[in-house]
Order: structure tokens, then C-alpha cells, then sequence
């Protein structure tokens, strides 16, 4: 038997996980949701600390999908996951799926991630500057440094900030649907791994916008110090990468597989037998 699932098997599994995932209880959706955003976040610590380690921008992109493959493992949910596996349980029409339980699930979850990161983000700047009564140290200082860049930075450009956000927003959220649709292609552990990390680690690698990410790394920034308040950090980085993750893991990732695999077009041969049983029917009447 064959290790890996065809791309119509899993298609067809992320239709079932999106109708799962819109019909889970609020209870549950908060809890996934906060949990997923506390592990993400120490991924991020982890890839930031290796890159003031080592100064090599790429060797914390190697290492910073971890946190992704432990919460996929862990059944944990993404707001950027869902935004792209949620709506095809209603272009499948399932039953009991409408537009209304998806934003519910895509708000549930997403404040679950807030909140988890949220939470990280204070006990690591606790931890980075011994409860406050410490000068920042090299990683704190990179987080502000990071964090200054990607939304004031962004703020002083203008909208051409917020056009650059929105699209890195598309391309974070093509790779990291890519990367929670791995976990559905493979049978083993470490083929699923496999299939997780590498567009994890692109999305990283090239520096793109996620939502939960940055729902983590802009308030440590804050907390740290960082000379940037919350309206800039909403109208030129998250509001910009909410609606580019959307784009980007919907339309660009799950919706194609989805039409061409789970609505494949007729084949050529259907379209030719279609055709040969439409000029043969006046024949067959006489």
C-alpha cells in the first residue's frame, strides 16, 4: 500500500476537517486556538535567539517550523489554517454549513490565538529582562529592532507600506495552508513532518506576514519598549496581513485544489464520448 494519499483523497480531506472545524464548540475552538498560539510563539523565540546566535537569518527559518509541526500534531488550530479549509465545507455544501459558522470560527479561533500569544509574549519579556529589571539584552533588542521595522517602518511608507504587508500576507498564508494541507498527504510521522516544514519554512525564510506571528511578536516589541503603538501596529501589519492571509490561503492555496480536484472539469475523452453520443442520437431515433 501506498504511503502518501492522491491529491483527490486529501482534497477531500480537507473538506471534512473544514466542516469539522466550523461545527466545534466555542469551549474547544478557544482552547485549540490559545494553545497554538502559545507554541507558535516560542517558535518564534527559538528562531529569533538561533538568529542573534548565529547571525544567520536562514538558520532560524530551518528551525522555526518546529513549533508548527508540534501544534499540527497536537490537533491545535491557526486562524491562517482556517481560513483556507473553513469556507470549502460550504463550496461542498455541506449540510448545516453556512457563512455565519465560518466567521464564527474564524474569530473563535483567531482570538485564541490573540490570547496565547498574548500571554507568551509578556512571560518572555519577563524572562528577557529579569521581570523588567534588566537592560535588554541582544534578542530583546533584536524583537523591537524586527518589530519597529514591519510596522512603523511600513506606516512611514504609506499605503505603499500597507500594499507590501498585504501581499506578503498573500504569499505567508499560500505556503503555510500548503504546510497544514502536508499534514493531511502522508500516512508516516515523518512524511507528514516532511511535507509541514519545508513551506513553513519558505514563508519564514522570506520574511512574510502571518497573522498569529505577528499577533505575538508586535505586542512583545510594545512590551519591550518599542517606539510604536497599537494603531500602527493594526492599520500597517495586522489588519494588512489579516486580509493577505485570507487571500492567500483561500484563493491562492485551498480553493484551487479544491476546484480542480474535487470539481474536476471532464477529461478530453469524456468531452469526445459526450460529443459522439450527442451526434449519434438523431441516428438512433430514425
Amino acid at each position: 500500500m501506498s504511503a502518501d494519499f492522491k491529491p483527490a483523497q486529501f482534497v477531500q480531506t480537507m473538506i471534512d476537517v473544514g466542516e469539522a472545524k466550523t461545527k466545534t464548540s466555542t469551549r474547544d475552538l478557544l482552547l485549540r486556538g490559545t494553545m497554538a498560539g502559545i507554541i507558535l510563539s516560542l517558535a518564534v523565540v527559538v528562531a529569533i535567539t538561533t538568529i542573534v546566535q548565529t547571525g544567520i537569518g536562514i538558520v532560524g527559518a530551518l528551525v522555526f517550523p518546529v513549533g508548527f509541526v508540534i501544534l499540527s500534531v497536537m490537533g491545535y488550530d491557526l486562524v491562517t489554517g482556517v481560513f483556507g479549509l473553513a469556507p470549502l465545507a460550504k463550496f461542498a455544501n455541506r449540510p448545516g454549513i453556512t457563512w455565519n459558522r465560518i466567521f464564527r470560527c474564524w474569530g473563535l479561533v483567531g482570538l485564541g490565538n490573540l490570547i496565547g500569544s498574548l500571554i507568551v509574549a509578556y512571560l518572555v519579556a519577563v524572562s528577557l529582562t529579569g521581570n523588567f529589571s534588566l537592560e535588554l539584552n541582544a534578542v530583546a533588542k533584536k524583537f523591537v529592532a524586527v518589530s519597529t521595522a514591519r510596522s512603523l517602518g511600513f506606516e512611514n511608507m504609506g499605503m505603499d507600506g500597507w500594499i507590501t504587508c498585504f501581499v506578503r500576507g498573500i504569499f505567508c498564508n499560500l505556503m503555510v495552508c500548503l504546510g497544514v494541507i502536508g499534514n493531511m498527504t502522508a500516512r508516516s510521522v515523518s512524511g507528514r513532518v516532511a511535507m509541514m516544514w519545508f513551506p513553513i519554512f519558505i514563508f519564514f525564510a522570506l520574511v512574510f506576514e502571518h497573522t498569529v506571528v505577528n499577533m505575538f511578536l508586535f505586542p512583545l516589541g510594545m512590551i519591550l519598549g518599542a517606539d510604536f503603538g497599537i494603531a500602527t501596529w493594526l492599520n500597517f501589519n495586522l489588519i494588512p496581513t489579516i486580509l493577505g492571509n485570507i487571500v492567500g490561503g483561500l484563493i491562492m492555496t485551498c480553493l484551487p485544489l479544491y476546484l480542480t480536484h474535487a470539481k474536476t472539469a471532464p477529461s478530453l475523452d469524456a468531452q469526445a464520448d459526450a460529443e459522439v453520443s450527442v451526434n449519434a442520437e438523431p441516428a438512433l431515433s430514425k
